[in-house]
């Protein structure tokens, strides 16, 4: 369930189902709700047993109408199966009436339509309507569009192209390895995040739902920024806040994580100690945050200080944590 709420997390995820979505019901709409219809088709494309019917009806109209231009006109529809259908006609005439047949022969013959060289040539049945091209040639478009879509979303970042501190974020946590903790023979966490905060991600504030095997909601966690030092962008965290919400307690527990900086500076503890426990960033410590029914060990997998005019230590150029919960017995 988590693995599936993580993909549809991810805005090209996302994207592209929403284009393959989008493209599907098209294509039933196209051919399943609207498909194409054929109308006013030749009578030289009708099945043998429905072109002879029809020339009995054209021998009776003419037999009626004494027209003669019209009767070699919807001969001629026949196309090249013309002269052999009517053969099949005068073989088998039934109720026609025999002098109309052969005044409407004589016509023919009049016309030069009454032997199989004269007859015209029947035109190649045209594979598909105006409409149906445009919908093929719709479809062809769409799925080019996804499939340049899908490309454009799933490729990797262009050579020499800079990434954003969020995108870097991203890249980070795909490739950083998750703390197996059944090897110390643990029992495995319930759930299990990677979060990472890059220079320059102002917005820096990560959440993520807890959620039972059997899929009930437990609760939240997260981790956000607490504090910055010095002016100007980006912004320079100097402390963060790691929390842990549980449905069942009446409040949501936090920690605070200092630079070396500013956990020695009194003005600064002064300042956060009504946020949490203060603590101080270590590479791979662990803090372990409880509530009524859930424990939290958020481990730093990785920090980096930034270089620059403020004091050594005092903020970071990037941190990763890992957060692990595990239910209370």
């Amino acid at each position: 369930m988590s693995s599936i709420s993580e993909l549809f997390n991810r805005p090209r995820f996302v994207a592209i189902v929403a284009l393959l979505a989008g493209l599907t019901l098209g294509l039933v709409v196209a051919w399943g709700v609207w498909p194409v219809e054929w109308t006013d088709a030749s009578a030289e494309f009708l099945r043998n047993e429905l072109q002879v019917d029809y020339l009995r009806m054209t021998v009776d109209s003419f037999n009626l109408n004494h027209d003669e231009a019209l009767a070699a006109l919807r001969f001629q529809q026949l196309g090249a199966k013309g002269y052999d259908i009517l053969q099949q006609v005068k073989a088998a005439p039934g109720k026609q009436d025999p002098n109309a047949l052969l005044a409407f022969e004589q016509v023919l013959k009049q016309k030069g339509l009454d032997n199989p060289l004269a007859a015209p040539v029947a035109a190649e049945p045209a594979a598909f309507s105006l409409v149906s091209i445009f919908i093929i040639l719709g479809a062809l478009v769409a799925v080019g569009l996804v499939a340049g879509a899908a490309i454009w979303l799933l490729r990797g970042p262009r050579q020499g192209a800079e990434l954003t501190p969020a995108q870097q974020a991203v890249e980070l946590n795909r490739n950083l390895e998750k703390t197996d903790y059944t090897v110390a023979g643990q029992e495995p966490p319930i759930a299990q995040y990677v979060t990472t905060y890059v220079l320059g991600d102002d917005l820096f504030d990560d959440s993520f739902s807890i959620d039972a095997p059997s899929g009930e909601f437990l609760g939240e966690c997260g981790v956000g920024i607490s504090e910055t030092i010095g002016v100007g962008d980006p912004k320079k965290v100097t402390a963060f806040e790691v929390w842990l919400f549980d449905k069942n307690d009446i409040q949501t527990v936090t920690k605070v994580l200092m630079s070396l900086h500013a956990f020695n500076d009194p003005s600064y503890r002064s300042k956060l100690e009504n946020k949490g426990e203060l603590l101080e960033l270590a590479p791979h410590r662990q803090v372990v945050l409880e509530t009524q029914s859930l424990q939290m060990v958020a481990t730093v997998a990785d920090m980096q200080y930034g270089q620059g005019p403020l004091p050594d230590s005092s903020y970071c150029e990037r941190l990763t944590l890992e957060l692990a919960i595990w239910p209370k017995s």
